[in-house]
């Protein structure tokens, strides 16, 4: 996938993605703390995990946390408590993307930044809390679960541009899903595939 062709005065805004771009995230340690609990291996409960309605639900807030997890109970076969469920759930946070807070700092004094990120309510307490300091250079962070749709969706897109208030091509956007970049550039955004922060 080509990087954009970008040269300065190019954009007004850049907006980026938070998993594995702005914070840094690990499934493995989701599955780690629930088998412990679960007293099975992390492999059994990766096998049974899938990214399905009831994923897609809880990221677009048709669903509360409560309901995600009685899903999850029955999907994984688990009889863990919510605050079990919870305590795994957010352990998927590994830290900042190395570097990252460093070019945030240096970004935002140029232009204004935003994030659009794919999430849901419990990790959204616990990430605003736990990151609040590198999270503190965006102007605004569009969540899936408060405006009700999720990337790729060209929908999604449209709504953060406009929300945002300049034009697409205006707008730089850094994600590390290609399907998601695919989506930006559909919308007319410029979208850098984020491998790690040297891509930022």
């Amino acid at each position: 996938m080509n990087p954009p062709s970008l040269s300065p005065g190019s954009a007004d805004v850049l907006l980026f993605d938070l998993g594995r771009v702005v914070l840094d995230t690990d499934f493995s340690r989701v599955m780690r703390v629930w088998a412990d609990h679960a007293g099975c291996t992390p492999a059994d409960l990766a096998a049974r995990f899938v990214v399905n309605d009831n994923y897609r639900h809880h990221e677009t807030g048709k669903i509360d946390d409560a309901t995600f997890f009685q899903n999850l109970r029955q999907s994984l076969g688990i009889a863990l408590s919510d605050a079990q469920l919870l305590e795994g759930w957010n352990a998927i946070f590994a830290g900042e993307m190395p570097g990252i807070a460093g070019l945030l700092l240096r970004a935002s004094a140029r232009m204004p930044l935003y994030a659009f990120s794919n999430t849901n309510p419990a990790h959204v307490e616990h990430f605003s809390k736990t990151y609040a300091d590198v999270l503190g250079h965006f102007r605004e962070i569009y969540l899936s679960s408060s405006i009700g749709l999720r990337k790729p969706e060209q929908e999604a897109y449209r709504h953060v541009v406009s929300a945002i208030g300049v034009p697409a091509s205006r707008i730089v956007f850094f994600d590390d899903s290609a399907e998601n970049i695919a989506g930006a550039r559909a919308s007319g955004l410029a979208a850098v595939h984020v491998r790690s922060s040297d891509d930022v």
